[in-house]
């Protein structure tokens, strides 16, 4: 239940019973509204589209959905939207911000209906013109976004997540695409993910790619040190305009989500594009997304929880040697454990596979899902003792290599059954490197 400006609100039948003022129907609620008497209540039954009336909601709104990259994305976006001068809100992942200011902490991805109303009339009573927002699959399923007029959407990418309760890839996919169908607003696709590729036909959809001829493109780039890119945004009128992305964030998985945040930008604003370009340079990435925590010896700390994420990840040092410590959280999807533990034999030169979240599981059951993916165990070290294991990784790394922390990015506790203990990869690294120090 939701007490909004004096006025009880629900999308939950069960609130019916507390004399609530204001029911919300929506298609997640339909079936349990089908089984009750509505003359039996007080209440007042209005259909999600006309919470407008009650909240609002006159602005640019913003859904950035996709499995890997939303969070750097939106991020992107909401700091280039800053720096060009625009009131702006940012929420998902990491919390909810308003013009450079976190007003709530972190939860989830896409909160309840509800509250994600509430979050835009604050907005907009703050004068923001854009609310940009990640839209999770979950959300797009339970009917979170119902009647949510957008401005924009855009989707990152699609790799197999959340089977547990999609339960085939098949289904996630059709969620993540369903967010885009039967929509008049703008799109942004990522027309080198071949599933993504699908939408391209949809009205008012463009288009961003380094391999595939697209409405923005990466014409030349390097790696090297953080992301030099040439970048072009093709008009309808075959126009072509051209700038230079100069960024300090690492890795190809990031020239697509700096390419991502450039394009809906550009859409939003109609600004140049080098102006666009420059705005963006200063943004700085995101905490626990593929950040550098120490530079000798290079420790990066990542989000990357499945087998494209760690695979983005490794292809963006690819001129280096590579470890890595990882887990995989417990009560999750887990066919992609096997899948995270044979990329990871791929692409790393030692392993330490460890525990992540491993909630009411078994870590050694599941560390022993990860290993069955690898085809031998040469190089492979195990320990659940996540901490132990990060300390056995610093310990064996030398300067030639990069060590990647990859799973938990920046989550502040570890879940063990009914418990959260406070654990953060970044301070546990941290830590470590400066009892080397004082000890050398």
């Amino acid at each position: 239940m939701k007490v909004f400006k004096g006025v009880s609100f629900s999308d939950d039948t069960r609130d019916l019973e507390k004399g609530i003022d204001i029911f919300v129907e929506t298609l997640h609620n339909k079936p349990f509204l089908d089984s009750i008497d509505k003359g039996n209540y007080k209440t007042k039954f209005i259909e999600s589209k006309h919470l407008k009336d009650y909240f609002k909601t006159d602005m640019k709104i913003v859904g950035i959905t996709g499995t890997n990259g939303k969070t750097t994305t939106a991020s992107a976006i909401y700091s280039t939207l800053l720096d060009l001068g625009y009131k702006c809100a940012l929420l998902g992942t990491r919390g909810f911000f308003m013009n450079d200011k976190k007003i709530r902490p972190k939860g989830l991805t896409t909160p309840s209906l509800l509250d994600l109303y509430e979050d835009i009339d604050l907005a907009c009573e703050e004068g923001c013109k854009y609310f940009v927002m990640e839209v999770s699959s979950h959300a797009i399923v339970q009917d979170r976004i119902s009647s949510l007029e957008f401005a924009l959407k855009a989707i990152t990418n699609i790799t197999s997540d959340h089977l547990d309760f999609h339960k085939t890839l098949e289904n996630y996919i059709e969620a993540k695409l369903s967010f885009f169908k039967d929509d008049e607003v703008l799109k942004v696709i990522n027309l080198d993910d071949a599933k993504v590729a699908r939408l391209r036909f949809y009205k008012d959809t463009y288009s961003y790619a380094l391999e595939s001829k697209a409405t923005f493109k990466v014409n030349a780039y390097s790696l090297t040190n953080g992301i030099d890119a040439q970048v072009s945004f093709t008009l309808p009128d075959k126009t072509q305009e051209d700038a230079f992305l100069e960024s300090s964030l690492y890795g190809v998985h990031n020239l697509y989500n700096a390419l991502c945040a450039l394009s809906c930008v550009k859409l939003l604003t109609k600004k140049p594009l080098q102006a666009l370009c420059d705005a963006l340079s200063g943004f700085g990435g995101v905490s626990g997304r593929a950040e550098v925590v120490s530079t000798k010896p290079l420790v990066i700390v990542d989000f990357a929880h499945t087998q494209d994420g760690m695979l983005k990840m490794f292809e963006s040092f690819k001129g280096r040697p590579i470890h890595v410590v990882f887990g995989a959280g417990g009560d999750r999807d887990k066919t992609k454990r096997p899948l995270m533990g044979k990329v990871a034999k791929a692409y790393a030169t030692k392993i330490y596979v460890t525990s992540d979240n491993p909630r009411s599981e078994d870590p050694e059951l599941i560390i022993k899902d990860i290993l069955s993916g690898m085809d031998d165990l040469s190089n492979v070290y195990v320990n659940k003792d996540r901490e132990a294991a990060i300390k056995q990784a610093i310990a064996e790394l030398d300067e030639k290599c990069v060590l990647l922390i990859l799973g938990k990015g920046d989550e502040e506790g570890q879940i063990f059954k009914n418990e959260t203990l406070p654990f953060s990869d970044k301070e546990c690294v941290k830590k470590i490197l400066t009892n080397i120090s004082t000890t050398n």
